[in-house]
């Protein structure tokens, strides 16, 4: 793997990687100059051979399903097309990236599940300007009471804003984001579930010094 001089600050860690000789990979989030954009680095130190096309696997995946891009002068930065941060939304978009095995054959998810909960198809619309719109089958008070729940997951998934209390939320961007609210909406339906998860897997292992990774 090319040599990278500045990592930044670790954001995320899979201390496992259940899909690559169990080596451990980190998300780390740079900020390098005063209104420049924010960019995130997939990295790991293990020497095992393959490492390098696994990190590339996992940071492409990030840019399928994240919608996320990579910057044109270095190759292993990552950042988001509005520029901002994001910090929680490229975390889980690690994270999902890095439980996907090398063959997966990958594509943006759909902005639309079925909810086996209420039995009902969750939909979300783009409303423009990073504004969306959740709203289920059925016009009734369940489901807009599901409809709300789930906009409430995304929220607390992307650190998005409430716009109302119908299933309206926006990114404090202003720009649109369809990939990555298609990633998250999956685990917006259960979000303690998922955050659960986040917390078990993480306190699985520690990041371990570049010295004691051999693999």
């Amino acid at each position: 793997m090319a040599h990278i001089v500045d990592l930044g600050r670790r954001i995320e860690l899979v201390p496992i990687d259940l899909h690559f000789q169990e080596i451990t990979i980190a998300l780390y989030h740079q900020q390098r100059d005063a209104g420049a954009p924010s960019a995130f680095v997939v990295h790991s130190y293990s020497a095992c051979a393959g490492t390098e096309a696994r990190i590339d696997f996992v940071r492409h995946a990030m840019q399928v399903l994240g919608g996320m891009t990579i910057s044109i002068a270095d190759s292993h930065r990552l950042s988001f097309p509005c520029g901002r941060k994001h910090q929680a939304a490229a975390k889980r978009t690690f994270l999902e990236a890095c439980k996907l095995a090398p063959e997966t054959e990958l594509e943006p998810r759909p902005l639309s599940i079925f909810d086996k909960k209420s039995a009902r198809t969750i939909r979300v619309d783009s409303a423009g300007g990073g504004a969306y719109h959740v709203t289920a089958d059925g016009d009734d008070e369940e489901g807009a009471r599901r409809a709300g729940a789930v906009a409430a997951g995304l929220i607390k998934l992307a650190e998005m804003e409430q716009l109302d209390a119908r299933g309206g939320v926006e990114f404090d961007c202003g720009h649109a984001h369809d990939a990555l609210v298609g990633l998250l909406l999956v685990r917006a339906l259960n979000v303690r579930s998922a955050l659960r998860d986040e917390l078990a897997k993480a306190a699985r292992g520690i990041l371990a010094a570049p010295s004691a990774q051999e693999g």
